[in-house]
Formats: C-alpha cells, structure tokens, sequence
C-alpha cells in the first residue's frame, strides 16, 4: 500500500527526529488523515519492538488491521476484543488492560506509540505512567511517539513543550518535549482527502449557554447546563424540528446532546416527528449507560444506515469510523475546543458521493475550527485567535482576542511571547511580556499569576493576601471599577472611574513636557492598554487620548489611601479573579 505524501512525511519526520534526539515527539494530524497508516509504517520500520497504546477498542481494532496490512501481523492486548496477547514483534493494546496486565510487558520493546495521546496524563498513578514506567525498567532508551488530532488538554493547554515552527508549547505541564510534524485541516479538505464542513450557527433557534462559567480545568458541568436547558423547552422543539427538516437529504445525523436527560428528551421529540410525517426514518440513543453489547448493535445499525439519527452523550467523540455521517448536530455547551473538534470531526471522513457535511452548532460555541486553539483556555465566548507580533523577536504570536465587525483587532489576552531564539546551541523562549507581574523586590517582570520572582526568588505576595494586609489599616479603600471615561480637561487628561454606586474617583496628567509624557505612559497608557506590545502612538495631547479611549481596559480593583489631600492611588488590579471581586462590603475604609 502506498502511502499519500504527508503520511509519508510525518513517517520521515519520526525517523530524523529519533535519530538525533531520545528526547518525547507528538505528530498532529487531523481526524481521517489516515493516522492508522502512519503509525503502521513506523512499526514496519522500526528495528525493535514496537507497543501501540490507545483507549478504545474500536481503535485498537483498526491499527491492528492497518499494522496487518503493511507489515506482519501484530498481536492484540484488549479485554474488549477478547485477546490477549503481547508476544508480537509489534503489539497494539488498550491502554486499560495494559496497565491491569503489567507483567505481559516485560520484555523490551524499543518504541512506544501512542493514538489519541493528548489523552495522557502526567499523574504518577495514571494508566499510562504505570505503563511508562513498566518499560522504562525494562530498556531506559525507550522512545515515546504521540499521535493526535487536538494536541491540548482543558485546563493545561498544549500537550507539547516546543513546536517545530520556532513557537513555545506548554513549559509547565507538558506530556511531551516536541511537536516535530502537523497537518493543517484545510490541505486535506483541498485535496478532497476529507469532506467539507459546513459551519453554521444554530439556524431555527439557539441555545443560550453564554452565563457558563467552567471550572479550572474543567468542562461545564451537567448542572450547570440542565440549570439553563431546564427553561429552554420550546428551543428543544424548534432545534428538533429543524434537524428533521434537514435530514430528509442527509445519510446520517449525529447528535450530541447535552445530558442524559437532554438527550432523552430530543429522542421523544424526533419519534413524534416520525409519527407526524408518516416516515420510517428512525433514531436511537447511546450514553455512557448503555450496555456494551447494546451500544455495539446499535453503531453497527447505524453504520449500515438502519438508523438516521444516533443521539448520544459524550461516547462518539473518539474511536467511531462512520463515513457516511453528513450531518452533525451540537446541542452542547463545551469549554474544551478539543472536545469540540473531536465532535466536528465525526462527519468529515470522505466516502464516494459525499462532497460536504453539514455542522449546526446549537449552543453557540463559537470556535474556529481551522485554527480552534492558542494554548490556553478560552477567556470568553466571544474570544476569537489573532495575531500579535512581538516588539522585541518579531515572532508572530497567535493569542485569544476580540475584534470588531472589519476583523480589527479591539483587544489581545496575550501574556508572553511565545517565539523561541537560538542561543549558543540552545533554544530558549523569548523574554517578552506583552503583561506582567513586577516584584517589588527587583523589579523583574513575571506571569500575571506567578507566586514566586524569577529573578530574584523572591515570594510574590498572593493578591488577596496583600488586599487584606492593606485593607485592615485604616483610612484604605478598595475601589471595584464599573465604568473609565477619559475627558480633556483644558489640556489635562482627566480618568474618570466609577464604581458600582456611581461614585467617582479622578487621575489627572499633564502632557506638556517630554518627562510628563513619559509619566503617563508608565502609569496609564501601558498598564491600560487593551493591546499591550503594540504600538499606540505618540500621544500628544489629551484629545488624542480621548478619541482613543476605546484602545483602553479599565482595572478591576483601585487601591486607594485617604490623605490630607484627598484619595490617593496606591495600585490598579488587572487580571484579577479572587474573593474581593465579588465582595460586595469594603472590607475597611
């Protein structure tokens, strides 16, 4: 079998990277990109033993075949199959029966694959650790080889420490060193590798899910979303109908609900409009309770097209191959833009005839899903990628932000430069902060939301804990911004904050001199700056400033001290989550 040019590619790319370097490597390529084929290549050419690992059945079933069909035939370790079995030149398991069964993998195996890897966790007593270390013991120059779709994880961000485009990864949590080969979407769908998605928010109605707010790390929770589904009844119904409506052109719709209760509710809905009209077309239900040899009956029929419609709760994200599936509905909030690709990705694997597949986003997730992700979590629904270059490297950084309507960009949530400089053998990140954290001991800029300098080790004082050391003196007050108006005062820039109950309080700054210039843009223009690394201007005059006014966020939080003068200005709080955001009594004045 003859492999298509990028396969082959990312086979080379593994090669080179191995021979170099013993250090972790990820591939990313897209869901139906034929990773199957790649992974059996490597197996082929590898001179020692090869482990396969993945976590469903299904998967483990379909590399063993691929494996079969480029080189001798692999051996099965997987309960779910019924085989177990690790004496294989190549062997291809379930990441679950592996790590019940430690003691089948005692002899050395040379390289370690493993599909879906964005999955591993670096938790010592994970499944797949108590693996790694399994077979470290038995041949410490173990190689590892991840292979993914969606190389990131909700809560941590990219799986990879560096990636092979000159862009820092994850320096903190990452599962892998290098990402050393990725396959953009767009290639294969011009190629007609894969089916076109057609991209559309909710048509006939929509969910609103925009008061969400996940937990760190986490997803929404199913409570949170019944909360919400729980008053949106009738936009059940017209979502249902709609989706009928569609499908009297469509093979097969996938539907993900958004809870058991949920799903449910949109099978009772769609067994009505099959009674309605009078039609054969029938739909099914799977969720994570559904017993093994029920849910294996009930793919097959959907598969073969006995059923239009498959309704299901968070079990066909990964491991379910149907090419016929030219429609997808997303009836779920989600905070995880891998989980959302995941989805979308069910309905483009190409099949004769089949030219697109349509994608209704329901719940208005909002992400792109060419270029869906930036390493870090999504700070708001309506945060979109763009591009930031670094003042310093020139590396072209990709950050959450917000446009307006002609794309322009209103504001970037970017904290460092993400580019990565070649020094004396070495690559090392660049030192770029487009926001910081400064120590009061050395002056040294650090993340927003580190705890300990990097200069000078110092500890950096946790934000509440400094807010209630300073606010149990007297005469402090803690001032929670609700509105910033910038006015010219007869030359002066006036900043006007309101809080709250509509009280006001005032900075004022002169521009008259090149060292009164200076002097604002320290301790207004840059720390407010909604664009931060990117120039603003030469300002002036305050009426420039004032036309400008929308370039700027206001803080969060004022520290304030009361002098013989008046409030003074102690501090401006930026990019702060914690317990007096929320607080609505001052805790001293």
């Amino acid at each position: 079998m003859q492999l298509r040019d990028y396969q082959q590619q990312a086979v080379d790319a593994a090669i080179a990277h191995f021979k170099r370097s013993q250090q972790s490597a990820v591939m990313v390529l897209p869901t139906g990109a034929g990773k199957s084929l790649v992974l059996a290549e490597l197996a082929r050419r590898a001179k020692g033993r090869v482990l396969i690992l993945t976590h469903v059945k299904e998967l483990v079933a379909q590399n063993a075949e691929k494996v079969a069909l480029l080189t001798e035939a692999g051996s099965v370790f997987a309960a779910g199959l019924q085989q177990k079995d690790s004496s294989a030149k190549t062997v291809i398991a379930s990441v679950q029966s592996a790590a019940r069964n430690l003691a089948q993998f005692s002899q050395p195996f040379s390289l370690v694959i493993i599909d879906e890897c964005h999955r591993v966790s670096l938790a010592e007593g994970s499944q797949y650790q108590l693996i790694f270390n399994q077979l470290r013991a038995q041949n410490p120059q173990l190689k590892f080889l991840g292979l993914t779709a969606t190389p990131y994880r909700l809560g941590s961000g990219w799986i990879y420490r560096s990636h092979y485009h000159g862009r820092v990864g994850n320096t903190e949590q990452a599962s892998f060193e290098h990402c050393i080969f990725e396959l953009p979407l767009r290639p294969l769908i011009k190629q007609g590798y894969l089916a076109t998605p057609l991209l559309l928010d909710g048509l006939a109605a929509q969910y609103d899910f925009s008061s969400l707010t996940p937990t760190e790390g986490q997803d929404y929770t199913e409570q949170q979303v019944e909360s919400i589904l729980g008053k949106m009844g009738r936009a059940t119904k017209l979502i249902v109908g709609q989706l009928w409506q569609l499908s009297a052109s469509k093979s097969g719709v996938l539907i993900f609900a958004a809870t058991v209760r949920h799903a449910n509710e949109v099978l009772q809905l769609l067994e009505q409009q099959a009674a309605l009209h009078n039609t054969t077309a029938k739909a099914a239900i799977l969720t994570a309770n559904t017993p093994q040899r029920e849910r294996d009956a009930l793919i097959q029929a959907f598969k073969q097209q006995q059923l239009t419609f498959l309704v299901n709760v968070a079990v066909l994200t990964t491991g379910f191959d149907a090419p016929h599936v030219d429609m997808i509905a997303i009836l779920r909030p989600t905070a995880s833009v891998s989980l959302f690709q995941q989805m979308v990705g069910r309905g483009l694997r190409s099949l004769p005839g089949k030219s697109h597949c349509l994608i209704i986003d329901y719940a208005a997730n909002g992400y792109d899903i060419f270029y869906p992700e930036v390493g870090s979590p999504r700070p708001s629904s309506k945060a979109v990628p763009v591009q930031v270059p670094c003042p310093e490297c020139g590396f072209t950084n990709t950050f959450w932000g917000l446009v307006d309507n002609d794309g322009d960009l209103i504001e970037h949530f970017g904290r460092r430069c993400q580019g990565l400089l070649s020094r004396s053998a070495q690559q090392l990140q660049c030192s770029f902060r487009f926001r910081a954290r400064i120590c009061p001991d050395c002056g040294a800029e650090n993340d927003i939301a580190a705890r300990q300098c990097q200069q000078c080790q110092s500890l950096l004082v946790d934000p509440d804990k400094r807010l209630k050391e300073v606010l149990s003196q007297k005469h402090h007050h803690l001032f929670r911004c609700q509105q910033m108006q910038l006015s010219d005062q007869q030359g002066r820039l006036q900043v006007q904050y309101l809080d709250i109950d509509g009280n006001p309080f005032y900075r004022h700054f002169k521009l008259d001199t090149a060292a009164q210039r200076r002097a604002l843009y320290a301790l207004f223009i840059k720390p407010h700056s909604r664009t931060p690394g990117l120039n603003l201007g030469h300002y002036q005059t305050a009426s420039e400033l004032v036309a400008d006014q929308h370039k700027f966020r206001m803080p969060q939080l004022i520290l304030l001290k009361k002098t013989s003068k008046g409030w003074q200005q102690l501090d401006s709080i930026f990019d702060y989550q914690g317990r007096y955001q929320h607080d609505n009594r001052f805790a001293a004045e």
